[in-house]
């Protein structure tokens, strides 16, 4: 898979996906999210990229942080391209909760906690991502950049 890069900064450009694509969120919690300005995955992301962010978040959302946590764990995960919302949610249950923690670790280390993961709670080793996919996964994150404020049309929550 090629990858785009960012011809000023040399990375890749962080991808921004629409908030309902996010696994693991329900109607009413994207409801909840859009009441705080929050679209999509990169605004989700910048609101919640550091502990003190998190903590307010879940304060002003009133439930417990570790559902922000969670959500910002995918949220960062989501920005590499190869990634997306598809992945993040199996890359965070396998154990790995951000592109910097995948960009240090070695192909096969990540497949065999992945294949682990697919075989413990499917019984299907089959749906594992091929190495190639991870070495996408890995190379992305290596040169991912700094996102920069998304464009959203805020009545109808889609990229402009």
């Amino acid at each position: 898979m090629k990858f785009q890069h960012d011809s000023n900064q040399g990375g890749v450009r962080s991808r921004d996906w629409r908030l309902q694509d996010l696994p693991g969120l329900t109607h009413e919690q994207q409801e909840q999210l859009w009441n705080f300005g929050i679209y999509t995955t990169l605004q989700l992301y910048q609101q919640t990229n550091t502990p003190k962010k998190r903590a307010k978040l879940a304060h002003q959302l009133q439930i417990h942080p570790q559902y922000v946590n969670k959500w910002a764990a995918m949220a960062d995960l989501a920005r590499v391209p190869a990634i997306g919302c598809h992945y993040c949610g199996l890359l965070l249950h396998a154990g790995i909760a951000s592109p910097e923690q995948l960009a240090r670790m070695p192909i096969h280390s990540v497949h065999k906690q992945i294949l682990r993961l697919q075989v413990a709670n499917l019984q299907r080793p089959d749906l594992c991502p091929s190495l190639k996919e991870i070495q996408d996964w890995i190379e992305q994150s290596q040169h991912l950049d700094r996102p920069t404020r998304p464009s959203v049309n805020r009545d109808t929550k889609t990229f402009l």
